[in-house]
């Protein structure tokens, strides 16, 4: 059956989004057709204004829509203790779960050579630097309980050799394969509190 332009084309563009089928696409679609226009407009101005006014923190790589974020602002915040995620979707689930009151710094990616991912020397100089400049005491890397994150938990430990902090890892309260991003805050907090030591500091 062939559907009118504008609803194929907006069934199109919502089957980019991360785990929308073509099912999923339509109803999404349906559903905004049944709603009044101004639901269709109001949805359209906080696209534009998402795109518009969010951007990435200059500090910790966390979005925000002023800079520094929040979190990097926060006074109250231990700034002693830095956790290491792979993407900010993990920063946002740590932070919703309130297991950690440290600070954060996303790496935006992880090493996965099956699909061609890696970690440029400037995005872990940037940690060392930011380490260095603010005292950091421990770095906790919260990579996932994955082969990749493994890989990027190992090269984060070799590019902060030269600096004086103690460096641990999330335990595996996380199941092996799973993600962070949709661990419980259970899970998360067992996973914090049994973290495991790669390196004191000197």
């Amino acid at each position: 059956m062939a559907f009118p332009d504008p609803f194929e084309k907006i069934t199109a563009l919502f089957r980019k989004l991360p785990g929308v089928g073509a099912k999923t696409a339509r109803r999404m679609a349906f559903f905004i057709l049944q709603q009044p226009p101004s639901f269709a407009q109001e949805l359209s101005e906080n696209l534009a204004v998402l795109k518009e006014r969010i951007r990435t923190c200059s500090r910790c790589g966390n979005i925000t829509d002023s800079d520094p974020c929040a979190i990097c602002s926060d006074v109250l915040r231990d700034r002693r203790t830095l956790c290491v995620v792979e993407t900010v979707e993990d920063l946002i689930s740590i932070e919703q779960a309130e297991v950690f009151s440290g600070v954060y710094h996303v790496l935006g990616g992880r090493i996965s050579p099956l699909e061609g991912e890696d970690l440029d020397d400037e995005t872990l100089a940037k940690l060392a630097r930011r380490i260095e400049e603010e005292g950091t005491e421990e770095v906790i890397v919260a990579t996932n309980p994955k082969i990749e994150g493994d890989l990027t938990y190992h090269t984060v430990v070799q590019h902060l050799e030269s600096c004086d902090v103690t460096i641990s890892r999330i335990a595996y309260g996380l199941p092996v394969g799973g993600s962070i991003e949709f661990a419980d805050r259970t899970t998360l907090l067992a996973a914090l509190e049994a973290r495991v030591r790669a390196r004191g500091r000197d």
